[in-house]
């Protein structure tokens, strides 16, 4: 499952939520496949919002090395579509983002959900956090952005 946000900064800077979801992919289809598949999701998400800015969470190398090895995969189609598209990148450590959304680096994803839910009360309560963690680092990246 992979979490995404797609926010708009308005002139008197205010924050808009465009579209925010997840994209599920079945884990019985190929790399090749599945690779394929989120670089259309992507693609489409960038053509249609016209995506100028991408945030990105630095990755940590937990228990299970082919999952960090995969997220290597999909993070490398983010920096080829944002080459291609023209688009800033920007890197951000999950202390970062905590910080910039909660005010303490060390928060929890619950803390971190509970603040996204807050800035955003229209929004539909996900049932996993990778949708809340996802809209964390796109405001991280909208109110630090710092470009890679």
């Amino acid at each position: 499952v992979t979490g995404f946000g797609i926010l708009q900064k308005q002139t008197n800077n205010t924050v808009i939520l465009v579209d925010y979801g997840d994209l599920r992919m079945q884990s019985s289809k190929s790399l090749a496949v599945r690779i394929g598949i989120f670089h259309d999701f992507i693609t489409e998400k960038i053509e249609r919002w016209q995506i100028t800015d991408l945030a990105l969470e630095t990755p940590f190398l937990g228990k299970n090395t082919q999952t960090f090895l995969k997220l290597g995969y999909l993070r490398g189609i983010l920096y080829l579509l944002s080459n291609r598209h023209d688009i800033r990148l920007h890197e951000f450590s999950p202390r970062e983002v905590k910080q910039s959304v909660t005010g303490f680096g060390g928060a929890g994803k619950d803390q971190v959900a509970r603040v996204v839910l807050q800035l955003f009360p229209r929004m539909k309560a996900p049932d996993k956090q990778d949708v809340t963690d996802a809209l964390a680092v796109t405001l991280c990246g909208l109110w630090r952005g710092k470009q890679l």
